[in-house]
């Protein structure tokens, strides 16, 4: 089955409540988390400070997930997360691995 990697970006309000998510939805799942900065945030969520800069503070979440577990990962996201902004995109991956 193909692997894909999974990149979420979503406000730092509720970076936290979506890390918990996937920590006990895949509990056995390596992913990255980063506070980054996003670009085309609808400016109903920018502060003032951010539409003056042109962006936003926001929390980007990599992980690699089977295929199964991609479709699940958003249904979960499209349920406990409807409404908060949350972008997403994702893509198979060519090569995966740890080097020893």
């Amino acid at each position: 089955m193909a692997k894909h990697c999974l990149s979420l970006v979503c406000s730092p309000d509720i970076a936290e409540k979506l890390l918990d998510s996937l920590l006990i939805s895949l509990p056995e799942q390596v992913f990255t988390s980063t506070f980054t900065f996003s670009h085309g945030t609808p400016h109903g969520r920018l502060s003032g400070a951010e539409k003056v800069m042109g962006r936003s503070n926001s929390m980007q979440i990599q992980l690699i997930v089977e295929e199964d577990q991609l479709h699940s990962t958003l249904a979960v996201a499209r349920r406990d997360f409807k409404g908060t902004g949350l972008y997403f995109w994702a893509y198979e991956l060519s090569a995966e691995g740890v080097i020893e």
